[in-house]
């Protein structure tokens, strides 16, 4: 991933070194089982692990692959180097290339799981801060882009917050999928390894063994995951289009901070725009880019293939790291986002009393009018109004069929905002779950 949109910590999950240290580790846990198991001798496994603290040398281990043109062998080499051929003779005893990488794939996918909950959980504080800051903050709910209802401010954040909570529990799911190391050999049948092996290395890498694998692990496991994190980035973006239509010039309900020095143009000195949150948009898609390979990895040729291979060196780094960077500068937008009160009420009455008319509706119908006349007498006001920007309340008393159905107190009523946000709370305690 290019270093704009990264982040050191999930960077370095990736790094070629923290690969072959996953793959160190591996090697030299399944020397020790296979030693307690008396299948290589004890001297030989505990020299292994004379290489705990080297540095292994990425550039040495491309050398040596250039002429193998085998990934796997050429760090088993350059370890070797390290050990000593006679020390190293009994390393990868029984294992296949894929119990090295599908297990420390696993590994990196865990390890970048770890982060990306903390990012979650990190977003999802920054909402809860927001949604009950503005819990009573009054702003016009919109369907079709057209003025609906009342709602508030802090029930926008509250349903991102319920959002990105289902999207917490989806990632922990998708950590736990993903979360298998298999030690099986050739073909997955353990002929040439015990699978007490597979059971020490997973125990010490914090995974449970793969109940049965073939010579790689299943990709299904690997598409759930890659799908979620497509989800999530499905849900970045429906926030980021929210703020960016709440920047608007004409709506300007919301913006994204703008900080001191920042330029919005390079030809308008005036522009603010949302570009942060255009970013985002940019960005989700590039991590939903990863989920149709993901799913095409499923199907593979007998007890293994390696058509998956060139995909997940992509897709692993790529959607992880962009997902990081995603999350995190979501959470920062949230934090610093500004909300404009004033406009939010100015944008609900630009046609006055307008947004009541369902209350009326259902008024005049428990007056007694049928369904069919009650809906055609608020229609017709309603059309007064978007077309000479008059006010509601003064057209429905102005009209016959309705004063005589409903008072004027009676109409008047229907126009209390706290009507519509009588319920706040308990849609608070369901999402917070507090009372």
């Amino acid at each position: 991933m290019i270093p704009r949109y990264s982040r050191p910590e999930m960077v370095s999950i990736w790094e070629p070194a923290t690969k072959f240290r996953i793959w160190f580790e591996i090697e030299a846990h399944a020397c020790d089982a296979m030693a307690d198991l008396g299948v290589i001798p004890r001297e030989n496994a505990d020299a292994v692990w004379k290489a705990k603290d080297v540095e292994f040398d990425v550039a040495r281990i491309d050398e040596i692959e250039a002429v193998t043109k085998h990934d796997v062998i050429a760090f088993l080499t350059h370890l070797a180097e390290h050990v000593g051929a006679d020390e190293a003779r009994f390393v990868h005893q029984g294992m296949t290339s894929s119990d090295v990488l599908d297990t420390t794939f696993n590994v990196q996918l865990v390890r970048a799981s770890d982060i990306l909950i903390a990012d979650i959980e990190a977003l999802l504080a920054a909402l809860k801060r927001r949604a009950y800051e503005h819990k009573d903050t009054l702003r016009i709910g919109r369907s079709h882009g057209i003025h609906a209802e009342p709602t508030t401010m802090g029930l926008t954040f509250a349903r991102f917050y319920a959002e990105m909570d289902r999207n917490l529990s989806r990632m922990r799911d998708a950590r736990a999928e993903v979360a298998t190391g298999a030690i099986s050999g050739a073909v997955g049948t353990f002929a040439n390894v015990d699978p007490a092996v597979e059971e020490h290395v997973c125990d010490k890498l914090g995974l449970v063994p793969e109940p049965i694998s073939t010579q790689v692990i299943p990709r299904d496991r690997h598409a759930a995951f890659f799908a979620t994190l497509g989800v999530i980035a499905s849900s970045i973006e429906n926030i980021s289009i929210e703020i960016r239509h709440m920047q608007r010039t004409e709506v300007l309900e919301g913006a994204e901070f703008f900080s001191m020095g920042q330029k919005g143009s390079s030809a308008m000195p005036h522009k603010k725009n949302p570009v942060l949150t255009e970013n985002l948009t940019g960005l989700a898609r590039m991590v939903r880019s990863a989920v149709i390979p993901a799913m095409e990895n499923v199907a593979l040729w007998h007890e293994r293939d390696i058509s998956h291979s060139s995909v997940e060196r992509m897709i692993g780094p790529d959607a992880t790291i962009t997902l990081d960077f995603a999350l995190a500068r979501l959470t920062g937008v949230i934090d610093k986002m500004l909300i404009f009160p004033e406009n939010m009420l100015e944008n609900m009455n630009k046609f006055p009393g307008l947004v009541m008319s369902q209350r009326v509706l259902l008024a005049l119908t428990q007056a007694g009018v049928s369904r069919e006349d009650a809906y055609s007498y608020v229609q017709r006001n309603a059309l007064k109004v978007w077309e000479h920007r008059t006010d509601f309340k003064t057209e429905l008393l102005n009209d016959a069929d309705v004063v005589a159905a409903l008072s004027a107190e009676q109409i008047e009523e229907k126009f209390d905002l706290g009507y519509h946000t009588k319920h706040v709370d308990t849609i608070f305690a369901r999402v917070f779950g507090e009372s």
